[in-house]
């Protein structure tokens, strides 16, 4: 029996087989947790649909999280199927590509600045607020994806690289205000992967070089590696852990001067 039996999980943001949600939803299954997913349109609903197939859901339902309304409508079908939600997977970012290549400030405009923080991080803030009915006094848990461009200066990350820094302090909040219900929050900042989302970054391969011949285990993450450490955070065996962001980058952010050795 896996340490997710019994768990049931939702997880918004799976868009293909090398996404992080992927690797995430692989986990959970094979943990014992029962799975629910969303897809953000119908260009992806089939795919999505597939990948559920895999993981032995059949509940599939749309979910663009730039509408409250969609929002509300997940949860009022997951209410129907089930009696409570214990996971809730964010695995949600965008920035328009144009701002994700060359300089910061040159390229950055508002209404990028607004896209970026309002998918990549109040989505997380609306996801948790519908949820709340069917995820208190559970022992839940969230669990959202963020990146080292947070907290360091990247190329090309430009805009990310402020809604990742939101988004942390989001968890953090949302810890705080969410723990009396009985629901942790935590997120992962993973290494480079090479997902869809990682292809609209301006020289991406350069990146995944660079961590490869730096990092201290001398390699990159995989989908897997994510995957295995979000179902541990939202495991009972983590009860103890909310507000955190989790390094999973073989050891990256630790380094400030690679080469050396």
């Amino acid at each position: 029996m896996g340490f997710l039996a019994g768990k049931k999980a939702l997880i918004v943001g799976l868009a293909s087989t090398r996404s992080i949600a992927w690797g995430i939803a692989q986990a959970m299954h094979r943990e014992g947790a029962e799975l629910a997913f969303t897809y953000q349109n119908e260009k992806l609903q089939s795919r999505v649909e597939d990948m559920a197939k895999q993981c032995g859901s059949s509940i599939v339902l749309p979910c663009d999280v730039k509408y409250d309304e969609q929002i509300a409508t997940v949860f009022e079908q997951l209410q129907k199927q089930w009696n409570g939600l214990d996971i809730l997977v964010h695995s949600v970012a965008y920035a328009p590509a144009e701002e994700l290549k060359g300089e910061y400030l040159e390229n950055g405009t508002r209404d990028g600045f607004l896209t970026a923080h309002e998918i990549s991080v109040y989505s997380l803030s609306a996801l948790a607020k519908a949820a709340l009915p069917m995820m208190s006094g559970r022992q839940s848990s969230i669990v959202t994806l963020s990146y080292l461009g947070s907290v360091r200066v990247l190329p090309n990350y430009n805009v990310m690289g402020l809604a990742k820094a939101s988004l942390e302090a989001n968890v953090r909040y949302l810890a705080y205000s969410l723990g009396p219900k009985g629901i942790r929050v935590n997120g992962i900042s993973a290494g480079p992967i090479r997902t869809l989302a990682a292809a609209g970054i301006s020289d991406f391969r350069s990146m995944l070089t660079y961590v490869e011949q730096n990092a201290p285990l001398r390699r990159n993450v995989t989908i897997e590696d994510v995957g295995n450490t979000a179902a541990f955070l939202c495991s009972d065996l983590a009860l103890g852990i909310t507000g955190e962001i989790t390094y999973v980058d073989a050891g990256f952010n630790i380094t400030a001067m690679g080469g050396y050795a």
